[in-house]
């Protein structure tokens, strides 16, 4: 019997292949990694679905659909990887309350729950956050109701029918039934994530005892040294940017590190592309080199060492200030202060300041270094992903980041008109909205209310996601939904109708329904919109599913 596959859109570059079950999910997934489709991108799998990128320049969604569909999904062998004890204390809160809900003692939910062994089928949330099946069908229970704003590294939890662990402090609404010291995720190993998709994992009994190893191949490295990250304090540098004031939030963003999905990572990555390569390309760097990213504006800074530097994305006001004495200027001689150019690269000589003001409009401005940031990426970029905890520390007071020596011959070009630039009204910006993969989930009012309205975006919003405020959106399938993969840009729709707009550092899987997503080129639109800001959602097409024989398959146009 063919296997059932629905092909949803997800993006103007994405698109959900939704299967029957996990099994079905995985073998797809192994085959399209083996042997990928041309133009097509990362792969992200749910618990029943296979959330698949592309480069709509080389490939269509209805080229995948008849290669997906042409794939022999017979040949996966599950949990074909390592076997990895994890020692755990059953003491977690929900233990008690999962236990009534079972009908079972607090006794017997641990011994179902370490009777069996499981398979890491997919990972996401999280770094190190990996979703485990096969255990005890009994124990099967849904999510909390009202999910908690902190749960502690190494909680030991349910949901559904899915085991997981959560690697560091997070929110979440899994059910809590133990704890573990054994470390999810750390980078000073060669494999940062404990457990990856393929490994099998036994969870073993040890409460009331003083703690316990980790006894089978490879779990005896899991309780290491608290990760690494890319430090930038090194009072020693000659060459570099000393910053004075970090502003509200200043941070190192560059294109993110997309390729370690299977680990459950999200690319991150700068919210506003085009202006941070911008930025560099005012200064002659790469234009996906590393910039700080400020958040209205506020950063003071010294160079130490001549530099030249140039700002892009949201409009500042930039202010140099020579102190007395700077560069062995006469130290009775008082400071001395020019404006430079927004959008035009300028020089600091060594201890001149640069101060930035706040942003006229919009939120984000791009500072951009010629020669770039001199520092050890992680995991192949220097972003700081905050959900995540990824990447080096956002930038504080006293901090040094050094600067690599720009090769010789290269100059930094201003751009025309590059100051000119229309500013952004935040009254009611539009936004284009490809509707999927969920949109069905939802009622025709719904649909009607997400583009009928003005949402208000906020202040609880952050890198994350825009947290949207208006009337709220309801659903007609009350279902829960599997996890499945999202995309920057995704509109989640939580259970209090509500939108949450997701931005560069959203959660890899989510379990949500999301009714439709921003289309890339108004991305960086979206991260420029401040608190207060209100949004109008624009859908470019009909919702409407995927298939190979239908004549808007092969004209993405039609379809986004």
């Amino acid at each position: 019997m063919p296997t059932r596959m629905r092909f949803l859109p997800v993006r103007d570059d994405a698109l959900l292949i939704e299967l029957d079950d996990l099994g079905t999910t995985l073998a797809l997934f192994d085959s399209l990694s083996r042997d990928p489709i041309a133009g097509s991108g990362e792969l992200i799998p749910g618990a029943r679905t296979l959330l698949v990128s592309y480069r709509p320049s080389a490939v269509t969604p209805g080229q995948i659909v008849r290669a997906a569909r042409s794939r022999d999904l017979g040949g996966r062998v599950a949990g074909e990887g390592s076997l990895i004890e994890i020692p755990v204390t059953y003491d977690g809160e929900d233990l008690a309350e999962v236990a009534g809900l079972l009908g079972l003692t607090a006794a017997e939910v641990v011994q179902l729950h370490t009777g069996r062994e499981y398979a890491v089928g997919f990972t996401g949330f999280a770094p190190g956050f990996a979703y485990l099946s096969g255990g005890h069908p009994a124990l099967h229970v849904p999510r909390r109701s009202s999910p908690r704003t902190s749960i502690p590294a190494g909680s030991v939890a349910l949901a559904g029918t899915f085991s997981g662990v959560y690697p560091r402090a997070s929110p979440g609404g899994w059910q809590l039934i133990g704890t573990t010291a054994v470390r999810m995720w750390d980078l000073s190993r060669d494999r940062p994530a404990l457990l990856l998709p393929g490994d099998r994992v036994r969870f073993v009994d040890v409460s009331g005892s003083a703690g316990g190893t980790a006894g089978a191949a490879g779990a005896g490295s899991a309780v290491a040294a608290a990760p690494v990250t890319a430090s930038a304090v090194e009072a020693e540098v000659a060459h570099g940017l000393e910053v004075i004031n970090p502003g509200m939030l200043t941070l190192l963003q560059d294109l993110g590190r997309p390729g370690y999905a299977g680990m459950g990572v999200s690319s991150s990555g700068a919210l506003d592309v085009v202006s941070l390569r911008e930025a560099n390309r005012l200064v002659g760097n790469a234009s996906g080199s590393a910039c700080l990213e400020l958040t209205f504006g506020g950063l003071r800074l010294r160079a130490r060492g001549e530099q030249v530097l140039a700002v892009a994305g949201a409009p500042v006001p930039l202010s140099v200030i020579r102190p007395a004495g700077a560069d062995g200027a006469d130290v009775d001689a008082p400071a001395r202060t020019r404006t430079v150019a927004f959008a035009h690269p300028f020089a600091l000589a060594a201890g001149e300041e640069l101060v930035v003001g706040p942003p006229a409009t919009g939120i984000r401005s791009y500072l951009a270094v010629r020669g770039g940031f001199d520092l050890e990426p992680v995991l192949g970029s220097l972003s700081t992903d905050v959900l995540a905890g990824l990447g080096p520390d956002p930038v504080a007071a006293g901090t040094v980041l050094p600067v690599a020596t720009a090769p010789r011959g290269i100059t930094a070009v201003a751009l025309p008109g590059g100051d000119d630039r229309a500013p952004l009204d935040t009254t009611e910006v539009v936004l284009d909205v490809v509707l999927g993969p969920r949109t069905d989930w939802f009622t025709a009012d719904a649909v009607d209310s997400l583009a009928g309205q003005s949402w208000l975006v906020t202040p609880r919003s952050n890198r994350v996601g825009l947290r949207l405020e208006g009337d709220s959106l309801t659903r007609v399938v009350d279902a829960e939904l599997p996890s499945e993969g999202t995309v920057a840009g995704a509109i989640q729709i939580p259970p209090n109708g509500q939108p949450v707009l997701f931005l560069a550092d959203h959660p890899l899987t989510g379990g949500y329904p999301v009714i439709g997503a921003v289309a890339t080129y108004h991305l960086p639109l979206a991260g420029q919109l401040p608190p207060g800001a209100r949004i109008r959602f624009r859908p470019i097409g009909p919702f409407a599913e995927y298939s190979a024989d239908s004549s808007a398959v092969d004209n993405p146009e039609v379809q986004s």
